[in-house]
This record gives structure tokens, sequence and C-alpha cells, in this order.
């Protein structure tokens, strides 16, 4: 391993190819961490390795391969030293009426944003606590915060990932490791814009209760996502902090 590179934090980033995990990484990475970034899509992810640089390094691995996760972190630990960071950001999203949503459907839902992150951070954390340090950060949505119609497995899935932070951070914390949970409202991603701007009526109730009166932006979370990895938040753990433009609290 390159000298100059094991004096470098290390995180790793699911989901890290696109939208707001490729905010997260590109937000490490221009302040020294190299980033390893973990999805299925092997495409982009080495576009945005290739945007990113040397210290982004694109993994292409499918999370919901929950026992080769083991072998994943064994695998990155061996090749590039300590992990000090973890952002479960990966996940999928499913828009169904209720009586349209099969138990396949939510489960498939489950395993990919909860049960992987379970996995994951588990097997990160057997790292972590060797050192007595690291800061994992999970995603979460609004959905966890409010009823949304026709989003069921998502919200339940997001409704976990808040449990399991809290719950994590009371095992983990004693041990050196922080564990915190961002929960964005409307950020303006590619995927989000187009389901927006196909449902006008959908938008601008969106924006009406948004005192901030707008759509955040990808790096209004890769911001807050560094800051909870810093010294400056050292006294920080178990929180979820909505970054939202005051959605959750708008009339």
């Amino acid at each position: 391993m390159d000298q100059n590179k094991s004096e470098k934090s290390l995180a790793i980033v699911t989901g890290g190819g696109s939208g707001l995990g490729f905010a997260i990484a590109k937000k490490f990475v221009e302040h020294g961490i190299r980033t390893i970034i973990v999805g299925r899509n092997k495409e982009n992810l080495e576009s945005a390795s290739n945007e990113l640089g040397e210290d982004c390094i694109p993994i292409s691995f499918d999370i919901t391969d929950l026992d080769a996760i083991p072998d994943l972190v064994e695998t990155i630990s061996s090749a590039h030293g300590d992990i000090e960071i973890l952002v479960n950001n990966a996940g999928i999203h499913l828009k169904k009426d209720l009586f349209e949503v099969e138990h396949g459907d939510f489960q498939k839902v489950l395993l990919t944003n909860l049960v992987s992150a379970f996995t994951l951070t588990k097997e990160v954390a057997k790292k972590m606590v060797e050192k007595k340090k690291g800061s994992i950060i999970n995603i979460s949505s609004m959905a966890a915060h409010y009823g949304l119609p026709k989003v069921i497995a998502y919200t339940a899935s997001k409704a976990g990932i808040e449990g399991m932070t809290r719950a994590l951070a009371v095992e983990l914390s004693p041990l050196g490791i922080r564990v915190n949970c961002i929960a964005p409202g409307f950020i303006k991603t590619k995927m989000s814009s187009e389901a927006l701007n196909k449902d006008p009526e959908r938008k601008a109730k969106v924006l009406s209760r948004t005192p901030l009166g707008k759509l955040g932006q990808p790096k209004d979370v890769a911001n807050l996502a560094y800051f909870l990895t810093s010294e400056e938040t050292s006294y920080i753990t178990g929180t979820i902090i909505p970054v939202d433009g005051g959605n959750l609290i708008g009339f």
C-alpha cells in the first residue's frame, strides 16, 4: 500500500456511482479522504471514478449478496487499510399502490435498503472496533417521518434505518464508533427531477410546504455527511438530521 495513501482516511460509500452517493464521494475526495464507491452499475462507477481521480476507487458489487459482504470488507481492508468511514447510501425505490405491492416487492426493498446496510455495518464495525475509531452514516428519507402514499415498502425500510441507527449508536459508541443518520427531503437529482416534472401537482405541493421554497441539492447532503465525519462532531452520535429546507415542519 502506498505510504502517502495510507496516511489518508478511508471511506466506503455504497451507491456512490450516482446521485447522493456520488455527491458524498466527491465531497470526501475533495477533502483528502480516499473513497471506495460500491455499486452494481459498473459503468456509473467507472465514470464517477474517472471524474473524481485516483482517490476514488470503484468496486462493482451487489450489496444484496449478504454472504459475500464479509469477504468484500476483508478485501477492502487488506488492500487499502483501516476503514474509518462508512456511508450506507445504496437503496432502491418502489412506487406502487398498496394493493399492488407483492410480498416479494416488499422483501426486495427491505433487503436492499435495510438488511444489506445492517450486514455491511456489522462487518465494517468489526474492523473499526480494532482501532476504537469510526464514523458510520446511514441515509434515510423524509418518508420515515410522515406518511407518503404509494411508497409503503420504501417508508418501512427508511423507518427501519432510523431505528437501527439509534440501536447501533448505543452499542457501538462506547467502542469509539459514532453512528448517525441523514434524512434528506426533496433533493434535486436526475431521478427526482424526472418524477416531479411528470407530476406538476405533486411538485407544487412539495415546494408549497418547504419553507425555503426550493429543492435541495445533492451537495447539501454531502456537506452534512462530511461534517459528521469530522472532529467537530466528535460528541454527536445516534442523531437523525433532516436536510429538507424545513419541509418536515412546513405547513
